[in-house]
């Protein structure tokens, strides 16, 4: 079974930076679509960046030109650089995996927090 566990979250003053990892179990990894998602106390679960097994990447509008996806096959690892952080970007951050690697099951992390202060 994959899971996944992410780490690299605590807190940060407006506009500094922050890396967030998330490291998958298994060699499976490589054949899987990767993503980020963030949740808000009070909001829905939102999509924040998507990585393919073939580096294709997608962003979310709020974080295109601050966040940047990217993932290392051979580390079995998926990481989010975020500059220029806001306020409003805090939120606990989850991976999210879905592919032929997990059976084409999506897995979850159990998140890791981000807080922004003003």
């Amino acid at each position: 079974q994959v899971q996944l566990v992410e780490s690299g979250g605590g807190l940060v003053q407006a506009g500094g930076s922050l890396r967030l990892s998330c490291a998958a179990s298994g060699s499976i990894f490589r054949f899987n679509y990767m993503g980020w998602y963030r949740q808000a106390p009070g909001k829905q679960r939102e999509l924040v960046a998507t990585i393919t097994s073939g580096g294709i990447t997608n962003y979310a509008d709020s974080v295109k030109g601050r966040f940047t996806i990217s993932r290392d096959n051979a580390k079995n690892t998926v990481y989010l650089q975020m500059n220029s952080l806001k306020p409003e970007d805090t939120a606990v951050y989850y991976c999210n995996s879905y592919g032929p690697g997990t059976g084409y099951l999506e897995v979850w992390g159990q998140g890791t927090l981000v807080t922004v202060s003003s």
